[in-house]
């Protein structure tokens, strides 16, 4: 399950990498948006709980956290094991439908901005 989900937080940077590129426009934005991308993906982190992974992380200025997102460590009447879940606050996911499952493969709902 580790490794399905570090590549789910490729996908999450692989985004933000995408997003920051789209507004730099010279050496100076550019230099700022290498630092900001450094400080998104070294602020992304991984919580296991007793029933979700947590996904949490800053927004690339590094100054505050947030959560990007659960994952389904086992399953359970509604939701299979790896189903990625939005989050509904600091420690819950909403429990409404899945946004995709990392175990397969599926990871069309990852966003640098979190699952959603």
């Amino acid at each position: 399950m580790r490794n399905e989900i570090e590549k789910l937080l490729e996908v999450m940077k692989e985004d933000y990498k995408k997003w920051s590129d789209r507004c730099a426009d010279g050496d100076e934005h550019r230099a700022i948006n290498t630092t900001m991308y450094e400080n998104y993906c070294e602020g992304l982190e991984v919580t296991e709980g007793s029933r979700y992974w947590k996904i949490t992380g800053t927004s690339g200025s590094g100054t505050s956290r947030s959560v990007k997102g659960f994952i389904a460590k086992a399953g359970d009447k509604k939701f299979l094991e790896g189903d990625m879940l939005k989050a509904a606050g600091w420690a819950s996911p909403a429990r409404n439908f899945a946004r995709g499952n990392v175990l397969e493969g599926d990871l069309h709902g990852a966003r640098w901005t979190g699952i959603g």
